[in-house]
């Protein structure tokens, strides 16, 4: 694996979405009840709490990214198009994280898979065969993916 882009080299890429370092408090309504996904409950008519999605999605401001989902390789995991995904570099990659990589130069996300001598890229799609990297690829895993966003049709 190659080491991660020196910090100028991330200010020069147009496309990479920043987490705020110091963002606006934006608190949202949050119900301490849960909700039920299956028998119908009493419905909870106030909010007792406030939730905030920077304290809720980003860890470390500095090392978040967010980056908009294309294609369906990973919609077995519910990562679908249009998905945005909350990406931290600072997390130590592991067995099992779903990832943002590169290999030769193309940006992916998939789930990390790591083996006694072998690395491979795994998508969550059976029509995608997995990715096993071999002497020759250049692979950099850029970082992991904690969270993302989804819009609902309404």
């Amino acid at each position: 694996m190659t080491a991660p882009p020196p910090p100028d080299a991330l200010l020069a890429q147009p496309d990479l979405n920043w987490a705020a370092v110091n963002p606006p408090l934006v608190l949202i309504p949050l119900g301490i009840t849960p909700v039920s996904a299956g028998f119908p409950s009493p419905a909870e008519d106030y909010a007792d709490k406030r939730l905030d999605i920077n304290d809720y999605l980003v860890r470390n401001p500095v090392s978040t990214f967010f980056f908009t989902v294309k294609g369906d390789s990973m919609e077995d995991a519910d990562i679908v198009d249009g998905d945005i995904l909350v990406v931290d570099r600072s997390i130590e990659p592991a067995h099992g994280h779903i990832v943002v990589a590169f290999v030769n130069g193309e940006r992916l996300v998939k789930r990390l898979h790591r083996s006694r001598d072998k690395v491979a890229l795994l998508a969550a799609n059976p029509v995608y065969p997995p990715l096993e990297l071999r002497d020759g690829n250049a692979l950099e895993i850029w970082g992991v993916v904690v969270g993302k966003f989804k819009r609902i049709p309404a």
